[in-house]
């Protein structure tokens, strides 16, 4: 490969051979390099596929104003978190992170404090993630020796979940609302609080994260019969009630009519989740 542009002493674009560009990165990979040298194939890091127009103009954006470190450090947290969650990230999320955590590190360094005000929600229904966005304080703190607050774990964490979503989802913001209003009419039917470290807990938001893409995608699960659903509210008719009334918030909120399977599955959640 031949260097067709060099961005700083680390950062250098390619022809492959489709004549289609890549950026690459590696620490002193266009040191004394100009176009038309061979690219030191031993100094590669990460290389980029830029194919969108639009995310390619904003990586290149960014290349110029941004440090190589904060790319660095950016990588180390999106490799933690593929790790801790078992799946891929796309190079659209590694620009938007990497963005933030120069803006962040920006603001904290000029004592602009940014309050999260989804924080204490993403503790409970994103514990993974944040965990994710805990240690990502330490790393930032380690490589760049800038300590951010806990807020800023939650925004990080927002950001792992968000680039799970696609580009139809709404952000992590709107999932969350959806969230916490069911779990308040499910808190407020049965007047009790929850056990939020029991594996019913976890299920029923696992289970309302997904519910809450289909509601805003308009996907519908799959209706049958009502016979199931009516043998159930027979059983245990307190979780059909709750149910209904989380039919009815949906209704009102989105015009969103559920269906009887997706009302049979929230009413088994909600009946493990109230179950002592």
């Amino acid at each position: 490969m031949r260097i067709t542009r060099v961005f700083n002493n680390n950062v250098i674009s390619v022809l492959d051979d489709k004549q289609e560009e890549l950026i690459i990165i590696g620490k002193g990979l266009a040191w004394q390099k100009k176009p038309g040298d061979i690219v030191d194939e031993e100094k590669i890091e990460k290389i980029f596929e830029l194919k969108n127009k639009d995310i390619s103009q904003k990586f290149k954006t960014l290349l110029y104003e941004v440090p190589l470190e904060y790319m660095e450090v950016t990588e180390e947290i999106i490799k933690l978190a593929k790790n801790k969650l078992g799946r891929s990230f796309t190079d659209s999320f590694y620009i938007s992170l990497t963005d933030h955590i120069h803006f962040a590190v920006d603001r904290i360094q000029k004592g602009h404090l940014i309050n999260n005000a989804l924080l204490w929600e993403i503790k409970r229904f994103y514990r993974d993630e944040f965990t994710i966005g805990k240690e990502a304080l330490q790393l930032l703190k380690q490589k760049l020796n800038v300590e951010l607050p806990e807020d800023e774990a939650g925004f990080i964490a927002m950001h792992i979940v968000n680039a799970g979503l696609s580009e139809e989802m709404p952000n992590v913001a709107n999932i969350t609302k959806v969230i916490q209003d069911i779990m308040n009419i499910v808190k407020y039917h049965y007047k009790m609080e929850f056990d939020e470290e029991s594996l019913n807990y976890f299920r029923f938001i696992t289970h309302l994260k997904f519910f809450a893409q289909r509601l805003y995608s308009k996907t519908y699960l799959a209706d049958d019969d009502s016979f199931l659903f009516d043998a159930f509210r027979q059983k245990h008719p307190g979780s059909v009630e709750c149910t209904e009334k989380i039919t009815e918030y949906i209704k009102k909120q989105f015009d969103y009519s559920i269906t009887n399977n997706e009302k049979l599955y929230l009413a088994i959640h909600v009946q493990r989740l109230v179950s002592r």
